[in-house]
């Protein structure tokens, strides 16, 4: 009779624990209209040559109070490549370069986020850039706020953090002394509550 008993009694604890340390997941939309990402590269080692690509999707999920288990996802459009050029524009765009007919999307997953302090964390994914994946290692800084229009939770992050061209095969062959190997990157990234 106790044996029979025994898959019930282990059902029933199964359920119990997982009913008591299941997490509500929190999901944040990217609202584009007032996100971007920027990067920086030097030019013949003396100036800083700026410019941006169009984030088109980003979603942040998490359950801890803070941002330690979050996951973050981006999306870029590397058609959009803006370096208040055309014609630099449209070089960008070519095999020289990011081959964007071939690679359009710029891609990052997150495996980490890690806090260093009340609102900088550490944030460690994969890049995808070129149709090359590559781990990356960035810093991010939180600010949580209300909308004003709808008094919506918000939070925005500023992510920064170098790579290296030569790292995704973009214009390897360029020397440094042209166009820097090291790339700065800063996203401003605004999110609302799902």
């Amino acid at each position: 009779m106790f044996m029979k008993k025994i898959p019930s009694l282990l059902a029933t604890f199964v359920f119990l624990f997982f009913a008591f340390t299941s997490k509500s997941q929190t999901t944040w939309k990217l609202d584009a209209a007032h996100s971007n990402l920027g990067f920086m590269i030097v030019h013949l080692m003396v100036n800083d040559l700026k410019g941006t690509v169009m984030v088109t999707e980003s979603i942040i999920t998490q359950s801890k109070e803070d941002f330690t288990d979050a996951s973050i996802s981006l999306k870029a459009d590397m058609n959009t490549i803006d370096t208040d050029n055309d014609k630099r524009d449209a070089h960008l765009k070519t095999a020289d370069f990011f081959d964007t007919s071939k690679f359009p999307e710029l891609t990052f997953q997150s495996t980490s986020f890690s806090k260093k302090s009340p609102d900088n964390y550490t944030l460690t994914g994969n890049l995808t850039l070129h149709g090359i994946t590559k781990p990356v290692t960035l810093n991010a800084v939180a600010k949580s706020g209300k909308n004003a229009m709808d008094n919506k939770p918000v939070t925005g992050f500023k992510v920064t953090g170098v790579i290296k061209r030569t790292d995704f095969d973009i214009a390897a062959s360029a020397p440094a002394a042209m166009i820097s190997d090291e790339v700065n990157i800063e996203a401003n990234l605004e999110f609302g509550k799902q």
